[in-house]
């Protein structure tokens, strides 16, 4: 979810290389595939069944810095509750965005994180989400990022972006409702050649065969073990489709090798950020997503299964 988000050093046969990114029009996801349905063991979960958000696990983000995206939203405690979807009468995390002046910013939003109360190293990492309508201007996201983060800093610590909506891409071409990625950042800034500092990342973009938008909750699944990452939509209804995302993660050629980078704890985090680098959106102006003065995200639970 960080981003100086992908730029493009060179295009590598293999994903453990330096930075890279993709769409689909490199590489149409299959439709069919192996699939990661066994062998697991539920560990950990919340089910969001509770009358308001357990903060032993969650920690509320309060702040208006634009998460290193620019983006335009203030992230306040009030803008993140625990209740019931109307529609399907499912109890969930509630992340709502709002047209809201606070803070010297237009919007205000909601932003929470497991950091150092709930970190896993490898295994299934689950979450069931009913997402906004994303044009123009939302971009809600489920991810992780390392928990040596407060001694190591971004991106050293690591980072993987399971789901990210509301790209400039799919804005452009009316795809908005099902386009997304999965992304990973690591290593550090160096600088590859005169004046040009940049560290690795890997994202890859696709253009699903449905709406994720749908007003449906959908299902966005991590599998992670020793040898890579992989991500994948509606598992449980489709458990045979291919990842979305696939990142070898052995290679420690040198000190940016993405081996060196996500074989520790990773704590996960949800938001719905408003505008923004990845959105292209930078003029509060120019935010079309939320017709009603709000939107919000929907995540009926979150679970991390391993192999015991």
């Amino acid at each position: 979810m960080n981003p100086f988000l992908l730029i493009t050093l060179a295009l590598l046969s293999s994903c453990e290389g330096v930075i890279r990114t993709e769409t689909d029009a490199d590489n149409p996801v299959p439709e069919v595939g192996t699939g990661e349905t066994g062998g697991y063991s539920l560990v950990w979960q919340d089910l969001f069944n509770s009358e308001k958000l357990d903060e032993s696990v969650w920690n509320i983000e309060v702040n208006g810095e634009g998460g290193g995206n620019a983006e335009l939203q203030y992230y306040r405690r009030e803008n993140v509750s625990v209740g019931k979807d109307e529609k399907s009468g499912r109890n969930c995390l509630i992340l709502t965005a709002k047209i809201e002046s606070f803070g010297g910013k237009s919007f205000t939003s909601g932003r929470i994180n497991s950091k150092n109360n709930k970190a896993f190293t490898y295994g299934k990492v689950e979450a069931c989400i009913k997402l906004p309508s994303t044009a123009n201007g939302l971009w809600p996201a489920f991810w992780m990022m390392g928990n040596n983060y407060d001694e190591l800093g971004w991106p050293r610590c690591g980072e993987i972006d399971i789901l990210e909506m509301g790209n400039s891409q799919g804005i452009s071409s009316s795809t908005q409702d099902r386009y997304f990625n999965g992304a990973c950042h690591w290593g550090f800034y160096k600088e590859v050649s005169a004046g040009n500092w940049a560290y690795p990342n890997y994202a890859r973009s696709s253009v699903w065969d449905y709406s994720l938008q749908d007003g449906e909750f959908h299902l966005f699944t991590l599998v992670w073990d020793e040898q890579s990452l992989k991500m994948y939509v509606d598992m449980d209804k489709y458990p045979s489709k291919n990842p979305y995302f696939e990142m070898a993660i052995t290679s420690k050629d040198d000190d940016w090798g993405v081996g060196h980078y996500f074989h520790h704890d990773y704590f996960i985090l949800f938001n719905l950020a408003v505008g923004g680098y990845f959105t292209g959106i930078l003029n509060p102006a120019l935010i079309t997503s939320l017709p009603d003065g709000q939107a919000s995200m929907y995540v009926d639970y979150v679970k991390v299964y391993q192999k015991l």
